[in-house]
């Protein structure tokens, strides 16, 4: 019987010696699945830069996938009334919108001439297909029935998008719990369509000036829960518009005023987007406090 190297096992590894031998894949292979994830680039052009791009954009949609759990996650947290798990959540994705801030950079000063090289590659792809995002923007509020067409002959992807359209958002649960808290959230607002965009309401402002006017107060009327959540939700809406102005930006380097990819208008379109705020309350209502 041949001996088993000393390596061959874990607990026979020392501090400085690590665990090279293994029946099969590694367990960090397993785990990560690292060699799926860099094999995933089908560049289909000659250009050098389109592995950049295509890293980067895949890049992206991990971002994407991963606040979309983290908000799930916080919503269901909210629904049970655990705070300190919603907020957890939360937080931990306000570093995750930073990254994915951050993931702008290896496109941000691509010339016209640059991404013309391998643009054609792209054929009638856009972000906006990007079926990870909508997930994203549906629970920011930004919903529309019209945004599931382009799934309709993708049956699977089409369902989860379905069903995150009719089910309330993250700050739909963000209001359901200031209400059960007692704060007067409006009923017209709890009660809307979950379907449809989330519009700023005044009655939504007034609550939230009740808790900004409240803090600090020396009768101890304020809410302090429900100001750590209003403060985490503005740091998120402020690096989705960080996020939108990124993409915005780069996109108007890359190629100005010309016509998206994918039937888009490009960058007009993106303008419309740049000027919108997500969780709009808690932004007018400081002019007030």
């Amino acid at each position: 019987m041949t001996p088993t190297p000393p390596s061959a096992s874990p607990s026979a590894s020392t501090g400085d010696t690590p665990n090279l031998e293994f029946t099969g894949t590694t367990p960090y292979e397993q785990y990560v699945r690292a060699s799926v994830l860099s094999h995933l680039q089908q560049p289909l052009s000659d250009d050098p830069g389109e592995m950049s791009f295509l890293v980067t954009t895949q890049v992206m949609e991990l971002w994407f996938t991963l606040l979309v759990h983290e908000w799930e996650t916080a919503a269901r947290a909210l629904r049970g009334d655990d705070l300190p798990a919603a907020l957890a959540a939360l937080g931990r994705s306000v570093y995750e919108l930073q990254s994915l801030n951050d993931s702008w950079k290896p496109l941000a000063h691509l010339t016209p001439a640059q991404f013309n090289r391998y643009r054609s590659a792209l054929g009638d792809a856009s972000g906006f297909q990007s079926a990870m995002y909508r997930r994203l923007e549906f629970l920011l509020g930004e919903k529309s029935p019209a945004m599931l067409v382009p799934y309709r002959h993708a049956p699977a992807v089409h369902a989860e998008l379905e069903k995150a359209l009719h089910e309330p958002g993250l700050y739909d649960e963000v209001l359901r719990w200031l209400a059960r808290r007692g704060h007067p959230v409006p009923e017209a607002v709890l009660g809307r369509d979950m379907a449809e965009r989330y519009t700023a309401d005044p009655g939504v402002e007034a609550v939230w000036l009740r808790v900004y006017a409240a803090e600090g107060a020396e009768d101890g009327a304020g809410d302090a829960e429900a100001l750590r959540l209003g403060e985490t939700l503005t740091e998120i809406g402020e690096l989705i518009w960080r996020w939108r102005n990124n993409h915005l930006v780069a996109t108007r380097r890359a190629m100005g005023a010309k016509p998206g990819t994918g039937g888009s208008s490009g960058v007009a379109w993106l303008e419309k987007r740049a000027t919108k705020s997500v969780f709009p309350e808690l932004w007018t209502a400081r002019s007030h406090v």
